[in-house]
Protein backbone atom coordinates (compact mmCIF):
# COMPACT_ATOMS: atom_id res chain seq x y z
CA UNK A 1 0.00 0.00 0.00
CA UNK A 2 0.94 3.47 -0.77
CA UNK A 3 2.46 5.73 2.00
CA UNK A 4 3.01 9.07 -0.34
CA UNK A 5 0.45 11.26 0.98
CA UNK A 6 -2.65 12.49 -0.88
CA UNK A 7 -3.41 16.12 -0.41
CA UNK A 8 -6.82 17.23 -0.26
CA UNK A 9 -8.57 18.11 -3.26
CA UNK A 10 -9.14 22.07 -1.73
CA UNK A 11 -5.27 22.62 -1.00
CA UNK A 12 -4.70 22.16 -4.18
CA UNK A 13 -4.52 25.46 -6.45
CA UNK A 14 -7.82 25.15 -9.01
CA UNK A 15 -6.62 25.31 -12.50
CA UNK A 16 -10.30 26.40 -13.94
CA UNK A 17 -13.28 28.63 -12.40
CA UNK A 18 -16.19 26.53 -13.38
CA UNK A 19 -19.41 27.42 -14.41
CA UNK A 20 -22.52 25.84 -14.92
CA UNK A 21 -25.69 27.08 -17.14
CA UNK A 22 -28.56 24.59 -16.71
CA UNK A 23 -28.38 23.02 -13.25
CA UNK A 24 -30.38 19.72 -14.10
CA UNK A 25 -28.82 16.35 -13.59
CA UNK A 26 -25.99 16.21 -15.25
CA UNK A 27 -24.48 19.82 -15.07
CA UNK A 28 -24.16 19.66 -11.04
CA UNK A 29 -22.98 16.10 -11.22
CA UNK A 30 -20.14 17.18 -14.25
CA UNK A 31 -19.05 20.49 -11.61
CA UNK A 32 -18.64 18.53 -8.69
CA UNK A 33 -16.47 15.99 -10.11
CA UNK A 34 -14.75 18.78 -11.35
CA UNK A 35 -13.80 19.81 -7.87
CA UNK A 36 -12.54 16.88 -6.93
CA UNK A 37 -10.01 16.91 -9.97
CA UNK A 38 -8.99 20.78 -8.96
CA UNK A 39 -11.37 23.27 -10.47
CA UNK A 40 -13.54 25.31 -8.79
CA UNK A 41 -17.02 25.91 -9.74
CA UNK A 42 -17.76 29.93 -9.54
CA UNK A 43 -21.14 30.14 -10.41
CA UNK A 44 -24.68 28.12 -11.52
CA UNK A 45 -27.46 29.31 -13.52
CA UNK A 46 -30.77 27.38 -12.89
CA UNK A 47 -34.60 28.41 -13.35
CA UNK A 48 -36.92 25.98 -11.67
CA UNK A 49 -37.40 25.38 -7.94
CA UNK A 50 -36.17 21.53 -8.15
CA UNK A 51 -32.85 22.71 -10.29
CA UNK A 52 -31.68 24.98 -7.22
CA UNK A 53 -32.19 22.29 -5.02
CA UNK A 54 -30.34 20.24 -6.65
CA UNK A 55 -27.59 23.21 -7.07
CA UNK A 56 -27.42 23.97 -3.57
CA UNK A 57 -27.28 20.22 -2.43
CA UNK A 58 -24.50 19.11 -4.95
CA UNK A 59 -22.09 22.58 -5.47
CA UNK A 60 -22.73 24.28 -2.03
CA UNK A 61 -22.22 27.89 -1.88
CA UNK A 62 -21.36 28.15 -5.26
CA UNK A 63 -24.04 31.08 -6.29
CA UNK A 64 -26.69 31.32 -8.57
CA UNK A 65 -26.91 33.90 -11.09
CA UNK A 66 -28.31 34.28 -14.48
CA UNK A 67 -26.49 32.40 -17.88
CA UNK A 68 -24.59 35.19 -19.17
CA UNK A 69 -23.15 36.11 -15.35
CA UNK A 70 -21.90 32.60 -15.60
CA UNK A 71 -20.22 33.36 -18.51
CA UNK A 72 -18.78 36.05 -17.38
CA UNK A 73 -16.94 34.60 -14.59
CA UNK A 74 -15.97 30.90 -15.63
CA UNK A 75 -12.81 30.04 -17.75
CA UNK A 76 -14.76 26.18 -18.46
CA UNK A 77 -18.60 26.49 -19.11
CA UNK A 78 -21.10 23.67 -18.71
CA UNK A 79 -23.97 24.20 -21.05
CA UNK A 80 -26.34 21.26 -19.73
CA UNK A 81 -29.60 22.05 -20.74
CA UNK A 82 -31.95 19.37 -23.28
CA UNK A 83 -30.97 18.85 -26.37
CA UNK A 84 -33.70 21.25 -27.90
CA UNK A 85 -32.71 24.22 -26.11
CA UNK A 86 -29.01 24.58 -26.90
CA UNK A 87 -28.56 25.61 -30.34
CA UNK A 88 -30.99 28.67 -29.35
CA UNK A 89 -28.99 29.22 -25.89
CA UNK A 90 -25.56 29.49 -27.96
CA UNK A 91 -26.64 31.72 -30.42
CA UNK A 92 -28.63 33.87 -27.76
CA UNK A 93 -24.79 34.16 -25.74
CA UNK A 94 -22.89 34.92 -28.68
CA UNK A 95 -25.12 37.79 -29.56
CA UNK A 96 -25.30 39.36 -26.14
CA UNK A 97 -21.97 39.38 -25.76
CA UNK A 98 -21.47 37.18 -23.03
CA UNK A 99 -19.10 34.67 -24.60
CA UNK A 100 -15.36 35.72 -23.78
CA UNK A 101 -12.42 34.64 -26.32
CA UNK A 102 -10.30 31.75 -24.77
CA UNK A 103 -13.33 30.60 -22.72
CA UNK A 104 -13.70 26.98 -23.22
CA UNK A 105 -17.63 26.17 -23.36
CA UNK A 106 -18.34 22.57 -23.23
CA UNK A 107 -22.17 20.78 -23.97
CA UNK A 108 -23.14 17.91 -22.79
CA UNK A 109 -25.80 16.87 -25.68
CA UNK A 110 -25.54 13.26 -27.27
CA UNK A 111 -27.24 14.52 -30.31
CA UNK A 112 -24.72 17.67 -31.25
CA UNK A 113 -21.02 17.68 -32.31
CA UNK A 114 -19.13 20.90 -31.77
CA UNK A 115 -20.76 22.56 -34.77
CA UNK A 116 -23.69 23.72 -32.77
CA UNK A 117 -21.19 25.74 -31.13
CA UNK A 118 -19.74 28.03 -33.77
CA UNK A 119 -21.59 31.27 -33.07
CA UNK A 120 -19.37 30.93 -29.33
CA UNK A 121 -16.44 30.15 -31.90
CA UNK A 122 -16.99 33.08 -34.06
CA UNK A 123 -16.91 34.81 -30.42
CA UNK A 124 -13.57 33.53 -29.66
CA UNK A 125 -15.04 30.46 -27.60
CA UNK A 126 -13.18 27.19 -27.71
CA UNK A 127 -15.93 24.38 -28.60
CA UNK A 128 -16.12 20.93 -27.01
CA UNK A 129 -18.70 18.29 -27.09
CA UNK A 130 -18.25 15.97 -23.87
CA UNK A 131 -21.19 13.35 -23.51
CA UNK A 132 -21.16 10.99 -20.47
CA UNK A 133 -23.23 7.70 -21.31
CA UNK A 134 -24.53 7.59 -18.33
CA UNK A 135 -28.17 7.83 -16.77
CA UNK A 136 -28.09 10.82 -13.82
CA UNK A 137 -30.26 10.77 -10.63
CA UNK A 138 -29.84 14.56 -10.03
CA UNK A 139 -28.03 13.37 -6.61
CA UNK A 140 -24.29 12.65 -5.33
CA UNK A 141 -24.40 8.80 -6.50
CA UNK A 142 -23.71 10.59 -9.70
CA UNK A 143 -20.31 11.82 -9.31
CA UNK A 144 -19.24 7.94 -8.11
CA UNK A 145 -20.51 6.98 -11.04
CA UNK A 146 -18.50 8.79 -13.46
CA UNK A 147 -15.67 6.50 -12.53
CA UNK A 148 -14.97 4.75 -15.56
CA UNK A 149 -18.04 6.35 -17.95
CA UNK A 150 -17.72 6.33 -21.34
CA UNK A 151 -18.24 10.05 -22.64
CA UNK A 152 -18.69 10.74 -26.41
CA UNK A 153 -15.98 13.14 -27.42
CA UNK A 154 -16.17 15.65 -30.28
CA UNK A 155 -13.98 18.64 -31.02
CA UNK A 156 -11.51 20.86 -33.34
CA UNK A 157 -8.53 18.43 -33.41
CA UNK A 158 -6.47 20.90 -32.09
CA UNK A 159 -8.55 20.63 -28.95
CA UNK A 160 -9.46 16.91 -29.27
CA UNK A 161 -6.21 16.71 -26.51
CA UNK A 162 -7.90 19.05 -23.82
CA UNK A 163 -11.27 17.38 -24.18
CA UNK A 164 -9.78 14.32 -23.80
CA UNK A 165 -7.96 15.42 -20.70
CA UNK A 166 -10.77 17.10 -18.64
CA UNK A 167 -12.75 13.55 -19.60
CA UNK A 168 -9.77 11.68 -17.14
CA UNK A 169 -9.94 14.33 -15.07
CA UNK A 170 -13.87 13.67 -14.31
CA UNK A 171 -12.77 9.69 -14.24
CA UNK A 172 -13.94 9.13 -17.53
CA UNK A 173 -13.16 7.00 -20.60
CA UNK A 174 -12.91 9.86 -23.45
CA UNK A 175 -14.56 7.73 -26.83
CA UNK A 176 -13.86 9.92 -30.19
CA UNK A 177 -17.05 10.26 -31.88
CA UNK A 178 -16.89 12.04 -35.83
CA UNK A 179 -19.29 15.16 -36.04
CA UNK A 180 -21.11 13.34 -38.31
CA UNK A 181 -22.15 10.50 -36.62
CA UNK A 182 -22.87 12.10 -33.66
CA UNK A 183 -26.87 11.55 -34.30
CA UNK A 184 -26.32 7.85 -34.94
CA UNK A 185 -24.02 7.61 -31.66
CA UNK A 186 -26.80 9.28 -29.61
CA UNK A 187 -29.89 7.03 -31.33
CA UNK A 188 -27.66 4.04 -30.21
CA UNK A 189 -27.66 4.99 -26.68
CA UNK A 190 -30.86 5.78 -26.85
CA UNK A 191 -32.27 2.32 -28.20
CA UNK A 192 -30.26 0.44 -25.73
CA UNK A 193 -30.82 2.40 -22.38
CA UNK A 194 -33.81 4.62 -22.85
CA UNK A 195 -35.94 1.50 -24.16
CA UNK A 196 -34.71 -0.35 -21.61
CA UNK A 197 -36.37 1.32 -18.78
CA UNK A 198 -39.44 0.51 -20.49
CA UNK A 199 -39.06 -2.60 -21.03
CA UNK A 200 -38.38 -3.37 -18.16
CA UNK A 201 -41.53 -1.13 -16.25
CA UNK A 202 -43.24 -2.91 -18.70
CA UNK A 203 -41.98 -6.57 -17.91
CA UNK A 204 -42.33 -5.19 -13.89
CA UNK A 205 -45.89 -4.62 -14.20
CA UNK A 206 -46.77 -7.70 -16.00
CA UNK A 207 -45.90 -10.04 -13.51
CA UNK A 208 -47.82 -7.97 -10.47
CA UNK A 209 -50.46 -8.48 -12.65
CA UNK A 210 -49.53 -12.43 -12.98
CA UNK A 211 -49.64 -12.23 -9.00
CA UNK A 212 -45.72 -11.94 -8.34
CA UNK A 213 -45.15 -9.92 -4.81
CA UNK A 214 -41.35 -8.95 -5.98
CA UNK A 215 -40.92 -8.55 -9.60
CA UNK A 216 -37.82 -6.56 -9.12
CA UNK A 217 -36.51 -9.32 -7.54
CA UNK A 218 -37.00 -11.64 -10.03
CA UNK A 219 -35.98 -9.67 -12.60
CA UNK A 220 -32.90 -8.51 -11.07
CA UNK A 221 -30.97 -11.75 -11.62
CA UNK A 222 -32.18 -12.88 -15.24
CA UNK A 223 -31.59 -9.10 -16.45
CA UNK A 224 -28.08 -8.80 -15.16
CA UNK A 225 -27.03 -12.76 -16.29
CA UNK A 226 -28.79 -11.08 -20.00
CA UNK A 227 -27.03 -7.85 -20.50
CA UNK A 228 -23.60 -9.39 -19.29
CA UNK A 229 -24.32 -12.35 -21.95
CA UNK A 230 -25.16 -9.76 -24.97
CA UNK A 231 -21.99 -7.66 -24.27
CA UNK A 232 -20.47 -10.13 -23.97
CA UNK A 233 -21.54 -12.23 -26.84
CA UNK A 234 -23.98 -10.03 -28.80
CA UNK A 235 -26.23 -11.87 -30.72
CA UNK A 236 -25.21 -15.62 -29.78
CA UNK A 237 -26.65 -14.65 -26.37
CA UNK A 238 -30.56 -14.59 -27.91
CA UNK A 239 -32.54 -17.06 -26.50
CA UNK A 240 -36.00 -17.60 -25.46
CA UNK A 241 -39.17 -18.86 -27.68
CA UNK A 242 -38.75 -16.11 -30.85
CA UNK A 243 -35.11 -17.17 -30.86
CA UNK A 244 -35.81 -21.00 -30.85
CA UNK A 245 -39.19 -20.60 -33.29
CA UNK A 246 -41.62 -21.83 -30.29
CA UNK A 247 -44.50 -20.34 -32.75
CA UNK A 248 -47.15 -21.69 -30.46
CA UNK A 249 -45.33 -20.41 -27.09
CA UNK A 250 -45.30 -16.35 -28.84
CA UNK A 251 -49.32 -16.86 -29.94
CA UNK A 252 -49.92 -17.78 -26.84
CA UNK A 253 -48.05 -14.77 -25.29
CA UNK A 254 -49.55 -12.12 -27.83
CA UNK A 255 -53.22 -13.61 -26.95
CA UNK A 256 -52.11 -13.22 -23.55
CA UNK A 257 -50.91 -10.06 -23.85
CA UNK A 258 -53.90 -8.72 -25.57
CA UNK A 259 -56.16 -9.67 -22.59
CA UNK A 260 -54.36 -7.80 -19.46
CA UNK A 261 -52.14 -5.53 -21.37
CA UNK A 262 -52.63 -4.01 -24.84
CA UNK A 263 -50.83 -1.38 -24.32
CA UNK A 264 -48.08 -3.50 -24.88
CA UNK A 265 -48.67 -5.67 -27.78
CA UNK A 266 -47.44 -3.29 -30.40
CA UNK A 267 -43.89 -2.87 -28.46
CA UNK A 268 -43.82 -7.09 -28.20
CA UNK A 269 -44.63 -7.66 -31.32
CA UNK A 270 -41.86 -5.29 -32.87
CA UNK A 271 -38.99 -6.45 -30.80
CA UNK A 272 -39.96 -10.20 -31.32
CA UNK A 273 -39.80 -9.33 -35.20
CA UNK A 274 -36.10 -7.67 -34.18
CA UNK A 275 -35.79 -10.76 -32.57
CA UNK A 276 -36.43 -13.60 -35.03
CA UNK A 277 -34.74 -11.33 -38.23
CA UNK A 278 -31.30 -11.28 -35.86
CA UNK A 279 -31.37 -14.74 -34.84
CA UNK A 280 -32.12 -15.51 -38.66
CA UNK A 281 -29.50 -14.08 -39.67
CA UNK A 282 -26.94 -15.51 -37.16
CA UNK A 283 -28.45 -19.21 -37.67
CA UNK A 284 -29.93 -19.33 -34.29
CA UNK A 285 -33.49 -19.64 -35.69
CA UNK A 286 -33.75 -22.47 -37.85
CA UNK A 287 -35.23 -21.52 -41.28
CA UNK A 288 -37.85 -24.19 -41.50
CA UNK A 289 -39.53 -22.98 -37.45
CA UNK A 290 -39.17 -19.16 -38.95
CA UNK A 291 -42.22 -19.39 -41.26
CA UNK A 292 -44.62 -20.21 -38.33
CA UNK A 293 -43.15 -17.32 -36.07
CA UNK A 294 -43.01 -14.97 -38.38
CA UNK A 295 -46.80 -15.74 -39.55
CA UNK A 296 -47.93 -15.26 -35.95
CA UNK A 297 -46.00 -12.37 -35.82
CA UNK A 298 -47.40 -11.00 -39.00
CA UNK A 299 -51.43 -11.83 -37.77
CA UNK A 300 -50.32 -10.49 -34.26
CA UNK A 301 -50.96 -7.11 -35.75
CA UNK A 302 -54.61 -7.78 -36.79
CA UNK A 303 -55.48 -9.35 -33.48
CA UNK A 304 -55.42 -13.26 -34.85
CA UNK A 305 -52.58 -14.73 -32.89
CA UNK A 306 -53.91 -18.48 -33.72
CA UNK A 307 -53.41 -21.35 -31.09
CA UNK A 308 -50.94 -23.33 -30.51
CA UNK A 309 -52.16 -25.93 -32.59
CA UNK A 310 -52.68 -24.45 -36.41
CA UNK A 311 -49.28 -21.74 -35.09
CA UNK A 312 -47.12 -25.11 -35.98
Amino acid sequence: MSTVHQPDPKDRPARLTVGVVGAGRVGPALAASLQLAGHRPVAVSGVSDASRRRAAQMLPDVPIVPPAEVLGCADLVLLTVPDDALPGLVEGLAETGAVRPGQLLVHTSGRYGSKVLDPALRAGALPLALHPAMTFTGTPVDVQRLAGCSFGVTAPDQLRLAAEALVIEMGGEPEWIAEENRPLYHAALALGANHLVTLVAQSMELLRTAGVEAPDRMLGPLLGAALDNALRSGDAALTGPVARGDAGTVAAHVAELRKHAPQAVAGYLAMARATADRALAHGLLKPELAEDLLGVLANGTDGTTGTEGDAR
